[in-house]
């Protein structure tokens, strides 16, 4: 986990404790690596071209480690796979990939989306952990369903009494 930004307070402690429960709940906590990065938005903006041919920043790419196989040419964020293939049970680290969040678009998009800020990195925090681990949103059916378990997790996880 790393904040490479200056622009937007970022707790990690609290967003990798998140991460881990996520992790913990959609069964693959133990020996997993997941990386989660906080960077700028010229940061943000580069990947966005660079992996999916858009302009301009975004607020989260997500990169399953497993795609670089599929596609041979490296990582591709929500590369639609189907998460990761190896038991998590063995000697070798589960590497599932990483998250890259844009806080600055994240304050921005909150009032609109998730409503505080904070509310609003806890989403793209699971919807990257969710894309990394194989959901995606292509199809409306897919969409239901992994908003209906991004719900499921930020009530528990972010959403509940501390």
């Amino acid at each position: 986990m790393a904040d490479e930004q200056s622009d937007a307070e970022v707790d990690l402690v609290r967003w990798e404790a998140l991460a881990r429960s996520v992790l913990l709940a959609e069964g693959a906590g133990g020996d997993a690596e997941l990386s989660l990065l906080f960077v700028d938005e010229a940061t943000i903006a580069r990947l966005n071209e660079t992996f999916m041919g858009k302009q301009g920043p975004t607020d989260v790419l997500a990169f399953p480690i497993d795609a670089e196989e599929d596609l041979g040419t490296g990582r591709s964020p929500d590369g639609g796979t189907a998460g990761p293939d190896r038991d998590p049970g063995g000697d070798v680290p589960l590497l599932l990939g990483d998250v890259v969040i844009c806080p600055t678009v994240a304050a921005r998009n909150a009032p609109a989306h998730a409503g505080t800020y904070d509310d609003e990195l806890a989403l793209l925090i699971v919807h990257g952990i969710l894309h990394v681990l194989g959901h995606d949103h292509a199809t409306p059916e897919e969409t239901e369903v992994m908003q209906a378990r991004e719900r499921e997790l930020l009530d528990r996880f972010h959403r509940s009494p501390r």
